[in-house]
């Protein structure tokens, strides 16, 4: 089976092309070919797939073979590679995920994709559904004790739940060991992606994710958008920020007019390979 690995700021993912592979065992593949040291090693599997609704569709499965609905950063990835490899000649794109219709916005040159924007869509602030096991309308620095600390979290969904908090220092913080105790917390009936964000400026941002299914990764689009939802329902930035993340940086912008988040980055190859395992 051939592949294509590629990366959004660090977020690296096995790209297959299901117009001419078949994957049958999707989460077993993603389990097996995201071994650091026995697969490819990747944070996760990313299906290129046809539609009936949109140009194209994406499916994500995590390293430990979960299913994810959406991905800023394997969507930006899929925008550059359907044009340089020649499967479309539109610079904007539609594409199919589990979390509905994203669309895509190629910056390209001479055959080439340099930046891709990406619609990600309105957060949804409801915790019934967000998947989070409390009352009222939104999740807004709700106060959790986790190793006898207590933590304020802002929950956002992105098309995937999130859990932002916002802390002096993410750099300080043991996402190691905090991560699977926020993202597996009963207060999580699906899990959660774990955000620790700190307030740079207005217009800046940093964070590090805990991500669901695959752990501690440089970077995740639908993460970072999250954040900056969080930190604009607190008053703490503007509308429009850079997201310095741990492999680069992000463009991000919630718009007030249609509620969406639109997200500006590059994407990149890394190699193509062929997969000899089972």
């Amino acid at each position: 089976m051939r592949f294509t690995k590629m990366h959004g700021i660090g977020n690296d993912y096995i790209f297959v092309n299901c117009f001419e592979e078949i994957v049958q065992d999707p989460e077993r593949q993603a389990l097996l070919m995201s071994q650091q040291h026995f697969g490819v090693g990747a944070d996760g599997l990313v299906l290129i797939e046809s539609s009936e609704t949109a140009d194209f569709g994406m499916r994500i499965f995590n390293a430990d073979g979960s299913e994810a609905e959406m991905c800023g950063n394997a969507a930006r990835c899929i925008g550059k590679y359907v044009y340089e490899r020649g499967m479309t000649h539109k610079t904007e794109l539609t594409l199919a995920t589990r979390a509905g219709i994203r669309q895509l916005e190629l910056t390209a040159d001479k055959g080439k994709v340099s930046r891709v924007k990406v619609d990600m869509g309105s957060p949804e602030l409801n915790p019934r559904n967000i998947a989070v096991d409390l009352p009222g309308e939104i999740v807004l620095r709700h106060r959790l004790q986790i190793m006898g600390q207590s933590w304020f979290i802002t929950c956002v969904n992105m098309g995937n739940p999130h859990c932002v908090i916002f802390v002096k220092d993410p750099e300080a913080i043991d996402v190691a060991t905090l991560g699977p105790m926020f993202e597996n917390h009963p207060l999580f009936p699906r899990r959660t992606n774990v955000e620790f964000v700190r307030v740079i400026r207005r217009d800046a941002l940093q964070m590090r994710v805990w991500e669901r299914g695959t752990g501690e990764t440089l970077a995740c689009g639908t993460g970072a958008a999250a954040a900056l939802v969080a930190a604009v329902l607190g008053g703490l930035c503007d509308r429009t920020v850079q997201m310095k993340l741990t492999g680069g940086n992000l463009e991000l912008s919630w718009n007030a007019e249609d509620n969406h988040v639109y997200q500006s980055g590059p994407a990149e190859y890394v190699f193509d390979g062929e997969w000899l395992g089972e």
